[in-house]
Order: C-alpha cells, then structure tokens, then sequence
C-alpha cells in the first residue's frame, strides 16, 4: 500500500509508525501523588501550589501512534511528538456503518478534503493494520528523543513520499485551520433550508432579518 519499510538503522522520521507507546491518561481534579513512599489524592490545583514537582500515579497504556515531528526535529530536538492511530471508524463517525467499496471511497476521497482532523492509513498487514486506521491530529504523545532513538525495533513502517506530503500538509492544515460556522453567509432562507439537514445549526441574528 502506502508504506515503506526502513532499515532499524535508519533515522526516525515524520510518517514513522511505531507500536507500543506509552499513552497517559490522567484527570486533574484526581490525580495519586506519593507523600513519603504512601499514595495520597488529591487535586492538581491542590498539588501544583507548592510549585515543586511532585512525583504521581498515572495510568499508562501502550498504543500505535506517528511521528509528526518534522524530520529535523526529529534528529536534534529534547522530544519528538507523535499522535495516536486508532481504528477508523472510531475516528471517523461517517464510517460506522460503511461497508461498500463505493462507500468508503466517498469517505476516503471526499472527507479526507473536509474533515482536517485526521489522517487516513489504509489496512496493511506489512505494517501490523488487518483493520483501515486513521491518524488522530487531537490525541498528541511527547517522548524523549533518545528514548525512542532506543525504540526503534517497535517502528513498523513508514509513509512511503507521496503519502508523506500529504501527511506534512495535513499536519500543516490541522494547526491553521480556521474555525468558522460554515453557514453564516446564509440568507433566511437559505439558513430554513440548511437546518433541516443540520437542526443543531443555530442562527446568527442577521438571519432573520430578511
């Protein structure tokens, strides 16, 4: 499919896809702190107004995930960041009940255009996907660089250079995106018509002064 296999050797780049990285998963109103070797609870807030670190309990789990650290980053800079891959259709809501070719093309094609959120990775059982997964821009992990320097044995694959670009552009488009409700130009009219389609649209006030 879209991927490239490169050697352990090879340094890691953007579109590296890795298995087993930790993922930590925490709340701030609750967090375990450990007061003398004991685990006490207690609030963020709370821990953080003596402004010393402190050491805490956190939930870790191991999941797949991308580089989306620019190539140069990723042979010099403290950190590199990835984000989580996830099963698609958990990423996608339009795809939950997709099932005909002709259907996931529609959503392959067309929602990769529209929705800036995600970044799809086709099924490919070289790269360890029996399932289509997705690039979730929302769910970013930071890890040490030398760290996962010594990692590179859990690396998979890599996008091969046309989905690369595309990935870089996607990255790109995630973090300048604008956000805007699409449908204030809108006449009253026309708004009456787009809310049957999308009932959860509100109003702007000039749309009712036609």
């Amino acid at each position: 499919m879209i991927y490239v296999f490169p050697h352990q050797d090879e340094p890691i780049q953007q579109g590296d896809i890795f298995t087993g990285i930790p993922r930590f998963d925490f709340a701030l109103k609750k967090i375990a702190v450990v007061v003398d070797d004991h685990p006490e609870e207690t609030s963020w807030e709370s821990a953080a107004e003596e402004g010393i670190p402190i050491t805490t309990i956190v939930q870790a789990r191991p999941v797949i995930a991308i580089v989306i650290s620019q190539n140069c980053d990723a042979l010099r800079a403290p950190d590199i960041n990835l984000c989580e891959v996830r099963d698609f259709r958990d990423i996608e809501i339009k795809s939950k009940e997709t099932k005909t070719p002709k259907s996931w093309c529609r959503i392959i094609t067309q929602q990769a255009r529209l929705n800036q959120q995600w970044f799809y990775l086709p099924a490919d059982e070289g790269v360890g996907f029996t399932e289509k997964m997705g690039a979730d821009f929302f769910v970013t992990i930071r890890v040490p660089r030398v760290d996962l320097e010594s990692l590179r044995h859990l690396r998979k694959g890599r996008l091969n250079e046309m989905a690369a670009a595309h990935f870089r552009e996607r990255i790109a488009e995630f973090y300048r995106r604008y956000p805007y409700d699409e449908w204030y130009p809108l006449n009253k009219e026309e708004m009456e018509a787009y809310q049957k389609d999308y009932p959860d649209a509100k109003s702007f006030p000039w749309q009712s002064d036609y």
